[in-house]
């Protein structure tokens, strides 16, 4: 029997994949979506973690689930260990979906530069009442980076570590046959993203779902279904 294990984004939870699993195993292949360490209470972390952490976590999931290759499926910040785990461990996998996936470290506008300036200025004044609220706010709106403001204690050090980490390189290195699944209208990962990717990955095809977004297991479900269904169905 073919397995699928789905990584999920940041913070999220595998009970948002569950349409997606069930239509998945419907067609009798093993579907598997870990509790990914450090986003519930029962699992939070105890230390600050890296990328690294987080592959050797996966790698040894990987190991206690299957004696044979899986199917590697990663969203967003799952992607970014889908990557690493590719092109670190290929003989485990037997196909690699990355699903608008982050890691693609681009270089910073202006704006955004202005924008960081702004943010170390605007942190320095922290004791002043009211402070959280207005900086909700201003990472809300202005610096748009909700992930961050989800996060606390050792997972805002954590998250902090693994956006740093340019995944660029790793994907030239990646050999496994692969599938890349992107929103036409992702703000979050834009389109240009899936290009590179496509690009970068020898043996790779991308699907464009035209209409949605970010969050494809949820806006497309049943496109989103299909697609992967027919890419496990053909590997």
């Amino acid at each position: 029997m073919k397995t699928l294990v789905i990584l999920y984004g940041w913070q999220s939870a595998k009970e948002r994949w569950q349409k997606i699993r069930e239509e998945i195993e419907g067609q009798g292949i093993k579907v598997i979506v870990p509790d990914l360490p450090g986003f519930k209470k029962e699992n939070e972390l105890k230390e600050i973690w890296d990328l690294n952490d987080y592959l050797n976590w996966t790698r040894e999931f990987v190991e206690n689930i299957s004696q044979e290759p899986i199917f590697l499926l990663g969203h967003s910040f799952g992607g970014r260990i889908a990557i690493k785990f590719a092109a670190k461990h290929p003989e485990k996998l037997r196909g690699l979906i990355l699903v608008s996936t982050a890691g693609i470290k681009r270089e910073k506008s202006f704006w955004q530069r202005k924008i960081a300036a702004i943010a170390a200025i605007f942190r320095s004044f922290h004791f002043l009442p009211g402070y959280e609220f207005f900086r909700k706010i201003f990472y809300h709106f202005i610096v748009r980076k909700t992930d961050y403001l989800k996060t606390e204690g050792l997972l805002r050090e954590t998250f902090k570590n693994i956006i740093e980490e340019d995944l660029t390189p790793y994907l030239s290195q990646i050999k496994t046959k692969t599938l890349i699944i992107w929103g036409e209208k992702d703000k979050i990962t834009p389109l240009t993203d899936a290009y590179l990717i496509k690009k970068e990955i020898q043996d790779s095809t991308l699907e464009i779902i035209s209409g949605a977004g970010h969050r494809l297991n949820l806006e497309g479900p049943e496109k989103l279904s299909e697609t992967i269904l027919k890419f496990l169905e053909n590997n």
